[in-house]
């Protein structure tokens, strides 16, 4: 991995570079270059599958990391790509023409974040919260407390348990 990143050095601009197992790596790449970064990685250095794509909100930096997680199956090896943007303006290029299932993982996260991949297919029909109209659930700043007491009533005979107590008691009923 180390003569890939060598390699990599030398085409892009990479500002981290992390082993956290003997087959997991994470790069954290500008967002201008993450498309030439993993087409170069999936042609030239056969990461052909992108496994995942998530998103994580980082609200008081004001900023999302999306991470790109490749594959070489040749090497049994995994490299995670991380890039920052903009929480205000949350728009990200999109790679669905890298690999056709990114574009699944795309819809999600404008589902759920609140992130944009213009021209990306089918990224603005619903997902999973069909007839959604709050801010996305997975921002921080999404309250859940309020959502739910505004949108769900109490129904009556129903109680509530501390979930310390009632797991004490549940675990250890000859202490009550």
């Amino acid at each position: 991995m180390n003569e890939i990143m060598e390699q990599l050095k030398q085409i892009f601009k990479l500002n981290e570079f992390n082993q956290e197992r003997e087959d997991l790596y994470f790069i954290t790449a500008e967002k201008e270059q993450l498309v030439s970064l993993l087409t170069h990685l999936r042609d030239i250095h056969q990461f052909t599958s992108l496994i995942f794509l998530q998103a994580v909100d980082y609200i008081e930096d004001n900023l999302f990391q999306l991470t790109y997680m490749t594959h070489n199956y040749d090497k049994h090896i995994s490299l995670g790509i991380r890039v920052k943007i903009d929480r205000q303006a949350a728009e990200m290029s999109s790679i669905h023409h890298l690999w056709e299932h990114a574009e699944t993982f795309q819809r999600e996260l404008k589902e759920l974040f609140g992130i944009d991949f213009p021209g990306s297919p089918g990224i603005d029909s619903g997902f999973v919260l069909e007839g959604w109209e709050d801010i996305p659930p997975m921002r921080k700043d999404f309250d859940t407390v309020k959502y739910a007491e505004k949108t769900f009533f109490p129904r009556p005979g129903r109680k509530t348990h501390d979930p310390a107590e009632y797991m004490k008691n549940k675990l250890y009923p000859e202490n009550n």
